[in-house]
Order: C-alpha cells, then structure tokens, then sequence
C-alpha cells in the first residue's frame, strides 16, 4: 500500500511546479559527532544532508564572507527552493540572492529529506528533536563543516521562519540579516498547535500504526493528517476564483492527493509536527538588534494577520520591518513564503542595507 502524504510543506508543493535544475549545484552529507539533544538523548553521529549553490569568497585571513543559508518549512528539504518560482526569482544573473555573488546553503533539517529522521531505523525510538536541536545541528554544520563563521543572510520559511528568530535570539549577529517568512515569534498554540496534534492523533488512531512500528502505513491516518495540511496551507480567494463548483473543488483535491502520495513516512510526520513543541522566543525579541524583514501574509490560515502579534513583536526588535502581503487570488495562502515574486524586491533592499 503507498503511503499517503502528510507535510505541509510538500502538500502545499503540490499546486507548484516540479524542482527546477539550478545549475552549478552540489550535495553533500555532513556527519556531525556525538550530537546531544535538548532531551538529554544523544546520538553518536547524526547526519545532515545539504545543498551548496555558488562558490565560498574568502577574506585575508581565510573567512567565508558571502555565505547565506535558506531553512525550509516542515516536511520540506533544502531542494524545495529548486522550484521556479523561488529560484527562477531570486538565484539568476543579477537577482536578490545571484549564486554568482552569493554561497547558498540549503540544508535538510533533522527529521527531512536525506538527514537523519525516525524512518531510517530507530522509528519512535529516534531522539524526540526541537527546533533548538534543529538550529543547533545548523550551527554545528556551518562552523564545523562548512567553516562559516558569520552568514550574511539566513532566510527561513514557515519553520525556517521560526528557526530564524531562534537563530537570531541563540547567536546574535551570527547571521548580519534575517529574513522569517510566514510564521510568529510565539508559542505554538491556539489553532496552529490544533491541526498539528489532531494530524498526530489521526495517525496514532489508525490500527496499522501500532506504536510506530507498522509493516504497512497507516493510510488512513495519514490521509485524515494531509487533509488537515491542505486545509490548513490553503488561500480560500484563489481555491473559490480557481474551482467555483463543487465538481472543480473536488477533483483538486483528489489531483493534489494524487500528486503527492508515497512522499514520505508515518512517523517521518509525527516527530515533524511535534518538533514545534517548544518554540517560543517571544520573551528574547531584544536580543534581535539585525536588520529583519519579516513578511506574513493576509491569507495564512497558520498565522492570520488579526491576533495583534506582530504589531507588538516587531518594535521589540530594533532594526525590524513588518510586511503584511494582502490576501488576493494571486497570493498563495501560507505558501506565499515561497513565491518570491511577492516579496523579492524588498529582500532585495534587505540586502543592500547595511548590517
């Protein structure tokens, strides 16, 4: 039986174009030793897979200075930026981050794509990882294999979003600019800790689960947790300008389902949406003295605009910028992060501003 998709970041994918081939591109394992979480568990390697694009420049005394890093969100890879309309925007001949300029760092965070995650063996005996985890191991792979020492841009989207304030609050200055894209400086609760737990109850409810260790997927709890994604990634403008009757909204559905069935794996899903479960960097804002752009959108069912968070967050931060994109038939629900057609020219202006 295929297993049946559950992130969000690939169920959003869904209505995308396929991966572009970004040229010049480059992937590699870096094995990080002894790596402890923030749980007290430890594993005696833990392996991170990532993506380079362009060429490390280095100063007189042998530092990398244009190095930028871009963090996906849940269920994504580093290779999710490869679609065109992230890449096409922003890596080309002259654009906001030219790989000609600029050496790009995609990783795969723990738990996603080629990294270490449960599905690799030890199931729900993998270390129940945070975002704090998350960061830490992108530090770990920046100095230590990398040997980058000072980022000039991290741009993170949906949980890069988060990973950014987590980033800028764990090692100010690290990263001379910030760019979080569709998500909040709080704790995750109210309807955002909602879908997630109820994608996690859906699969742990299924009888082919059985505590993790099934021979089959558990298809119809993660049918039930992929619903919830692609209720919770969606923008109602465009889903009713674009399928105006029942019979266009339903076969939608079963052509998103279609596209994106077998992608990944039950367990895979749970510690995904659980890692979320500590994020909350609220009471450190001030520690943020980096330029930030920081871009949500209208039409984001995860972060909507009117909870009155961002008003307070943003003057904490002291070089902050808030940029509320208006919810159209154009904009792409929460998705909008990765369509950089929307906000291109304002990172644009982010990287010309001096740190």
């Amino acid at each position: 039986m295929r297993k049946i998709l559950a992130p969000l970041a690939l169920l959003l994918a869904a209505a995308t174009p396929a991966h572009a081939q970004v040229e010049g591109a480059t992937e590699a394992d870096a094995i990080l030793q002894d790596f402890t979480f923030a749980t007290g568990e430890k594993l005696p390697e833990l392996k991170l897979h990532y993506t380079t694009l362009g060429t490390p420049q280095r100063d007189e005394a042998g530092n990398i200075t244009n190095a930028v890093m871009i963090l996906h969100g849940t269920g994504g890879t580093g290779k999710q930026f490869f679609q065109p309309q992230f890449a096409t925007e922003l890596f080309g001949l002259g654009q906001p981050l030219d790989t000609a300029k600029y050496y790009v760092i995609l990783p795969d965070n723990i738990g996603h794509g080629g990294s270490a995650k449960p599905s690799d063996g030890l199931r729900m005996k993998f270390p129940r990882y945070d975002y704090a985890d998350m960061v830490a191991a992108q530090h770990r792979l920046l100095t230590e294999k990398l040997g980058v020492k000072r980022l000039k841009l991290i741009l993170g989207t949906s949980m890069g979003c988060m990973h950014a304030f987590v980033w800028g609050e764990t090692y100010p200055g690290f990263a001379e600019r910030l760019a979080p894209f569709a998500c909040l400086p709080v704790e995750i609760a109210g309807e955002n800790r909602l879908w997630r737990t109820l994608s996690i109850d859906a699969i742990k409810a299924d009888p082919l689960w059985q505590d993790g260790n099934y021979s089959e997927p558990p298809a119809a709890g993660l049918r039930t947790a992929a619903s919830l994604s692609m209720i919770a990634g969606a923008n109602p403008y465009a889903l009713q300008a674009q399928y105006p009757t029942r019979e266009a909204a339903e076969k939608y559905k079963d052509e998103a389902f279609a596209r994106t069935s077998g992608r990944n794996d039950a367990n895979d899903t749970i510690y995904q949406l659980e890692s979320s479960r500590t994020y909350n960097p609220w009471a450190d804002l001030e520690k943020i003295t980096v330029p930030v752009l920081w871009i949500n959108s209208a039409d984001d069912f995860i972060n909507p605009p009117l909870y009155g968070i961002t008003e307070k967050a943003a003057p904490r931060m002291k070089r902050a910028r808030f940029i509320l994109i208006p919810a159209t038939p154009e904009t792409k629900g929460h998705s909008t992060h990765t369509w950089a057609k929307f906000w291109k020219d304002d990172l644009a202006k982010l990287m010309a501003e001096h740190p």
